[in-house]
């Protein structure tokens, strides 16, 4: 593996996660990678980058962004008022799945959700993607509750 970095997610790298989060079946169907990225994803990074709560990230090899994850850092009164961490939109590129970098994005997410002091790290996936279920559950993680979504 060349030289692996994780870091904030810079506008710049708008274009690259854009890519990454249509690169899949169910992205295909949500996503417009036309440039320039369309308002309403430069308005998102903007509120996102503001956050202090949220942390939009990238995985780069020699420069390259081959990743992309959001953590939502949520503070809660349930289990005696404790921080989750939420990841979400997980994305490795198509040319360099099954390598390990998906372990390696987990793995620097978990570590950055105990270094902001969360008791649990939790996220939610589509019940149509059956692989990444397992992977999940190969990292520790349990399928402990039934999500709900409503679009509006």
């Amino acid at each position: 593996m060349n030289d692996i970095a994780f870091r904030r997610a810079r506008a710049a790298d708008l274009p690259a996660i854009i890519a990454l989060l249509a690169d899949d079946p169910l992205g295909r169907e949500r996503e417009d990678v036309s440039l320039p990225p369309a308002p309403a994803y430069e308005a998102a990074f903007a509120a996102i980058d503001s956050d202090p709560n949220q942390l939009l990230a990238v995985m780069t090899e020699d420069d390259r962004v081959v990743g992309t994850l959001q953590i939502t850092f949520i503070p809660g009164l349930s289990r005696q008022g404790a921080l989750r961490g939420q990841i979400e939109s997980v994305r490795i590129a198509a040319d360099r799945r099954g390598g390990g970098l998906g372990r390696r994005v987990f793995e620097w997410a978990i570590s950055e959700c105990r270094s902001r002091g969360c008791s649990l790290v939790q996220l939610t996936t589509d019940q149509g993607r059956p692989d990444a279920h397992r992977f999940y559950e190969q990292l520790g993680f349990v399928a402990s509750h039934l999500g709900f979504k409503k679009a509006l």
